[in-house]
């Protein structure tokens, strides 16, 4: 069976630049836009905003 493209598997990466990624979905029809979430960053030790990478 074969996954919809409604919700993609997108990377986010620190904007910190650590190298650091998180890996979520996202639905691309509430959200086209590249999304940024505030998360923990464990290399830098703090909060920082994770950018939507293509």
């Amino acid at each position: 069976m074969a996954r919809t493209e409604a919700r993609p598997v997108i990377k986010l990466r620190s904007t910190a630049g650590t190298g650091c990624t998180y890996v979520t979905r996202k639905n691309r029809r509430n959200d086209p836009d590249r999304m940024v979430l505030r998360t923990y960053d464990p290399i830098a030790r703090r909060h920082v905003d994770f950018r939507e990478e293509r």
